[in-house]
Parts: C-alpha cells; sequence; structure tokens
C-alpha cells in the first residue's frame, strides 16, 4: 500500500442514463469498492454517446487523476462509441484482439461472428484486456484509463480483476456521530471544529428515518488519531449544546 494519495473518477457513458431510462447501478458500488481498497474517488461525470464529449471528458479527468474508470458504451450497436473514443483520446489506432475473437468463438458458431459482434473485439494499441469471468468478454486498461461494461454484474467483475493491479492509498476512516439535534444549534461551532481539523472532511448529513428526520456528523480521515480527536470534540461540543438545552 502507498503512502501517496491516490485519486479516482468515474465517467459513466450513454445516454440512456441521462434520459432516465436506465438508472444508474454503478456508481455507488464504484465509490464503496474504491474506497475500501484506499483509492479517493474524487469526480463522477455522464455523457452522451458523443465521440467528442467523450474524448474531452476522458482527457480531462485522466490527466487530473491516478485512475479514470469508464462505464457503458462497449458493446456491439452503432452508439457503443467508448473504444473509438478512448483511442482517439490517446491518439492510437483499434485493432482487433484475436484473444477477444477466441473467446467469442467459445459461445458462438463461426458464422454468427458478424461485424457487429466483432466490434467488441476492437482494442486501443496499446491497451491491456480486463478479464471478464461472467461472459468472457473483457474490457480494457491504457494508461491509466479503465474501461468496464455498464452492465452491472459485468462491471463488477471486471473491477474485481483489475483491482488487484491498482496502486492504493492509505485506507480512510470514518467515524458517525448521532446529532441528535437540528443542524442550525450546532452548525457554527461545527463549522469551527471543521476549521481547526483542516486535513478532515467534517460533515452534517440530515435524513429522514423512520417518520423523523436524524442528523449524522461524519467524520473522515487519513490519519485515525486526527479523525478520533475531531470525533472527541464534535461530541464534547454536542453534549455541551444539549446541557444548555436542559438547562
Amino acid at each position: 500500500m502507498s503512502q501517496k494519495h491516490i485519486t479516482a473518477a468515474i465517467l459513466v457513458i450513454g445516454d440512456e442514463i441521462l434520459s432516465g431510462r436506465t438508472k444508474d447501478k454503478n456508481i455507488g458500488y464504484i465509490a464503496d469498492y474504491l474506497t475500501n481498497i484506499g483509492i479517493d474517488l474524487r469526480e463522477v461525470r455522464i455523457v452522451p454517446d458523443v465521440m467528442e464529449e467523450i474524448v474531452e471528458a476522458l482527457n480531462a479527468l485522466r490527466a487530473r487523476y491516478s485512475y479514470v474508470f469508464t462505464t457503458g458504451g462497449i458493446g456491439p450497436t452503432h452508439d457503443d462509441i467508448t473504444a473509438d473514443a478512448v483511442a482517439q483520446a490517446f491518439g492510437v489506432e483499434l485493432y482487433e484482439d484475436e484473444r477477444i475473437i477466441a473467446a467469442m468463438l467459445e459461445r458462438i458458431k463461426p458464422e454468427d461472428l458478424n461485424e457487429a459482434r466483432r466490434r467488441m473485439a476492437c482494442v486501443p494499441r496499446g491497451g491491456d484486456l480486463v478479464p471478464n469471468p461472467v461472459n468472457k468478454i473483457p474490457g480494457f486498461r491504457i494508461g491509466n484509463v479503465i474501461t468496464m461494461a455498464g452492465v452491472p454484474m459485468i462491471m463488477q467483475a471486471m473491477l474485481d480483476s483489475v483491482a488487484p493491479t491498482l496502486e492504493t492509498g492509505v485506507k480512510l476512516t470514518m467515524h458517525a456521530i448521532d446529532a441528535g439535534l437540528p443542524e442550525g444549534q450546532y452548525a457554527t461551532p461545527l463549522a469551527d471544529i471543521a476549521k481547526a481539523h483542516e486535513t478532515l472532511s467534517i460533515g452534517s448529513y440530515p435524513s429522514y428515518v423512520d417518520g423523523a428526520f436524524r442528523n449524522q456528523i461524519i467524520v473522515r480521515g487519513r490519519e485515525p488519531q486526527q479523525v478520533a480527536k475531531a470525533a472527541e470534540e464534535i461530541e464534547a461540543m454536542l453534549a455541551q449544546l444539549r446541557a444548555g438545552l436542559k438547562g
């Protein structure tokens, strides 16, 4: 495990996500997965099936973060243009990988290997395959860009395959505190504590559970002792506020 701060972005590709017809189920899964292995997800973008927009987003994200994970757009239809866009972003050509063709022929007859299916065997020159144990059609990786399927079960299998090859950093430590008070009552002193612990992420998150509002304060950081110290200060602050209300 590296002591470096390893960051990532997700680029979700597909008109169907933006239209609302398909509900994304990958972002939350990838976010949890990366957090658990010490990679900090910093940005998520969703772009349509438009070459220029995919290329622009890819080039911006891969220059900014340690890794970019893309989902969607690697199937056999005309709107599956992710491989083309990745190749264009890296300035390389696509080529037909014979290993992918062989994997396809394990499942279909040679006469059924049409032009559409062959599209799924095209990867950017210089890329490595990301194994897919579900249906054997792999994703690929070139540079710091990992391209995966949009189907959740297949994406998850690809992520499992590529994860051991990724550089990871120090895992985040998280401490959750049930505030038991309205946010307005502790917002100012909480901001003071957050300012005193600038290396930590401190946030207040309201929710509505079992017919009642609940506020939870979350402290995150890579130094467990600092997280614990900030959490103690927050709990003491909340206790003081509660005591004041009772008095």
